[in-house]
C-alpha cells in the first residue's frame, strides 16, 4: 500500500492559522445557519412544552457521550499521539495505528451502544429525573424513553467520524469534518418538516433523523480517508502502545474538555424539575450562544491542536507559545464583541428567528432571560476551548481535569446558592440561573487554564497583552451604547412582522460591527499586531 502523505511542517504563521480557521469557520458557520433553520423548523413546528423537552433530553444524551467518548475527550487525546507517530514513525506504523484505534474504538462503542438502548429508561431517569417524578410526566417520561432508543445509536456513528476527522485534521484536510455536520442538519431539517407531521407520534421522526444522520455522516468521511490512504481495516488493539497512550489521555481528558458539557447536562438534570418548557428554552438559548462559539472557538480550537501537537512533537517552544498567545488574542477581539451583542440583543434576536407559530412571545421572554445568561460567559468559554489544546497538546491531561473538576464543583455550588433560592422565592424565569451558572464556572474554567500554563512557562505575558484587552474593552462599551440607543424595545420587534424584523437586526447588527471596528482603530489597535512569525524547526 502507497505511504501517507508527508506530514505538514510544525512552523506556522498567523496568516495560516487565520486562513485555516477562517476555511473551518466558514463550513461551521453554514452548519450553523442551517442549524438555525433546523431550530426554526422545529420552534415553528413543536414550540417549547412537551414533545421539544422530551426530544431535547434524547437528543442530548448520545451527544454528552460523544462529547465524552470521541469528539471532545477522543479528539484531544488522539491528535497529540497521531501527529507524534505522523512525525517521527514510518508509514506503516502510523497506518497499524490508524486500524488499531479504530477496531478497539470501535467495539467499545458497539458495546455502549447496545447497553444505551437496554437502559434507556435507567438513563431518562439520570438525565431527566424530573420526568418520572410525577405521574402527569408518565407520557413525557415513555416518549423520552423511545426516542432515545432512536437516538443512541448516533453515539456509535458519530464517534466513528470523529475518528476521521481528527485524521483528517491532522493533516490540514479541515474542510470534510468541518463540513459533516451540515449533513446533520439537512437531514434533521427534512425529517421534521415533512415527515414528522406524517406521523402519528412525530417525536420519533424527529429521533429517526438523528440515526440517519450519523449514519450519513460516517460515511461521508471515508473517501477523504481513502485519498489519503488511511482508510482503515479495524483491528482490535488494546495492547499496542499507541492505543494504551491514547487511552491514557482519554481517560482524564473526559473531565478537561467536557466541563461545559456536564454543566448543560446538569442544567437539564435541574430544567427537569421546573415548569414545562423550561428544557426547551435553554435549549434554544444554548443553540444561539453555541453560534458565535462553534464559528469562532471551536473552529479555531480544531485548527491549532494539531499545529501546536507537531510544534510539541518537534520540540518548536517558540513556536507553540506564539501560536498559543495569537489565538488568546484573536479569541478576545472576536467573542468579546459577540458576547456584548448576545446580552443586548437576547429578545430581538430570538424574536426574529424563532417567534411565530407555536413559538409565543412569552417562550421569547423566557428564553432571552437565559440568552442573557450564557452570553454574558462567552468569552470564557470560547477562551476554554483554546487554552485546553495548550495542555493536550504537551499530552498533559492532569491539569485539565483538576481544572475541570473545580469549575464543575463550582458550578454546582453556584447552581444551589443561585437557582434554588430563586425557584424557592417564585421568582420569575429560575431556568436563567442555570445558565448564569454555567457562564460563571466558565471564567473559573478560564482563569484556571491560563494560570497553569503561565505557570508551567508555555505561555508567556506580554506587555502589550494589557493594553490589547483594554482597546478591545473601550471598543466593547461604545458598541454596547449604540446598541442600547438604537435598539428598539422588544415590544415593537413582537409587533413587527418577519420581514421587518430581520431588516432591523441586520441593520443594528452591522451598524454595532463597524463601530465596533471603528473604535478599535480610534483607539491604536492595528492589523499588524496579529502577524505572526515563528521559526522553522530544525530538521
Amino acid at each position: 500500500m502507497p505511504a501517507p502523505p508527508s506530514p505538514p511542517s510544525a512552523a506556522v504563521s498567523g496568516r495560516r492559522l487565520l486562513k485555516s480557521t477562517t476555511m473551518v469557520g466558514g463550513m461551521t458557520l453554514l452548519s450553523r445557519l442551517l442549524g438555525l433553520v433546523r431550530d426554526i423548523v422545529f420552534a415553528r413546528l413543536f414550540g417549547a412544552g412537551f414533545l421539544m423537552d422530551a426530544f431535547f433530553v434524547a437528543f442530548r444524551i448520545p451527544n454528552i457521550f460523544r462529547r465524552w467518548s470521541a469528539e471532545g475527550a477522543f479528539s484531544q487525546a488522539f491528535v497529540p499521539v497521531f501527529a507524534d507517530y505522523d512525525q517521527n514513525r514510518p508509514p506503516q506504523e502510523v497506518r497499524e495505528l490508524v486500524e488499531r484505534v479504530t477496531g478497539t474504538l470501535g467495539l467499545a462503542l458497539l458495546v455502549v451502544t447496545v447497553a444505551g438502548i437496554l437502559a434507556a429508561p435507567l438513563l431518562i431517569m439520570l438525565f431527566a429525573p424530573g420526568f418520572a417524578a410525577a405521574t402527569t410526566d408518565a407520557a413525557r417520561f415513555g416518549l423520552a424513553v423511545d426516542m432515545l432508543r432512536l437516538t443512541f445509536p448516533y453515539l456509535f456513528f458519530i464517534s466513528l467520524a470523529a475518528l476521521a476527522g481528527a485524521i483528517l485534521n491532522t493533516y490540514h484536510r479541515f474542510g470534510v469534518p468541518a463540513f459533516s455536520p451540515v449533513l446533520l442538519n439537512v437531514i434533521m431539517i427534512v425529517f421534521a418538516a415533512f415527515l414528522a407531521p406524517r406521523y402519528e407520534r412525530p417525536g420519533m421522526a424527529l429521533a429517526a433523523g438523528v440515526f440517519a444522520a450519523g449514519v450519513v455522516q460516517l460515511a461521508f468521511m471515508l473517501p477523504a480517508l481513502r485519498r489519503l490512504r488511511l482508510l482503515p481495516r479495524p483491528r482490535w488493539g488494546a495492547r499496542h502502545p499507541g492505543v494504551r497512550r491514547i487511552m491514557g489521555l482519554m481517560v482524564p481528558a473526559i473531565f478537561g474538555s467536557s466541563v461545559a458539557q456536564v454543566s448543560i447536562l446538569l442544567d437539564t438534570l435541574i430544567a427537569s424539575f421546573l415548569v414545562t418548557g423550561s428544557i426547551s428554552w435553554l435549549y434554544y438559548a444554548d443553540r444561539l450562544m453555541e453560534f458565535p462559539l462553534g464559528i469562532f472557538g471551536i473552529a479555531l480550537a480544531t485548527v491549532i491542536l494539531p499545529n501546536l501537537s507537531r510544534q510539541h512533537a518537534s520540540a518548536s517552544r517558540e513556536a507553540f507559545a506564539a501560536t498559543l498567545g495569537w489565538s488568546i488574542r484573536f479569541v478576545v477581539l472576536i467573542s468579546a464583541p459577540a458576547s456584548v451583542g448576545l446580552v443586548v440583543l437576547a429578545g430581538p434576536i430570538l424574536a426574529t428567528i424563532f417567534y411565530g407559530g407555536e413559538f409565543s412571545a412569552a417562550d421569547v421572554h423566557m428564553a432571552g432571560y437565559a440568552l442573557m445568561a450564557y452570553g454574558g460567559g462567552l468569552v470564557a468559554l470560547t477562551l476554554v476551548k483554546v487554552l485546553a489544546p495548550g495542555y493536550f497538546a504537551r499530552q498533559d491531561t492532569r491539569t485539565p481535569v483538576r481544572v475541570g473538576l473545580i469549575a464543575l464543583g463550582s458550578n454546582m455550588a453556584f447552581n444551589v446558592l443561585v437557582v434554588v433560592p430563586w425557584a424557592l422565592g417564585g421568582l420569575p424565569a429560575p431556568h436563567a440561573g442555570l445558565a448564569l451558572s454555567t457562564s460563571l464556572s466558565g471564567f473559573l474554567n478560564a482563569a484556571l487554564l491560563y494560570r497553569g500554563l503561565r505557570r508551567d512557562g508555555v505561555l508567556s505575558a506580554p506587555a502589550a497583552l494589557g493594553r490589547f484587552v483594554l482597546r478591545v474593552a473601550v471598543a466593547c462599551g461604545v458598541m454596547a451604547l449604540l446598541l442600547v440607543a438604537f435598539t428598539p424595545p422588544l415590544e415593537h420587534w413582537l409587533a413587527a412582522g418577519l420581514a421587518k424584523r430581520c431588516l432591523w437586526l441586520a441593520l443594528i447588527i452591522a451598524g454595532a460591527v463597524v463601530t465596533y471596528f471603528a473604535s478599535l482603530l480610534a483607539v491604536g489597535l492595528r492589523p499588524a499586531e496579529f502577524r505572526m512569525k515563528t521559526p522553522v524547526p530544525p530538521v
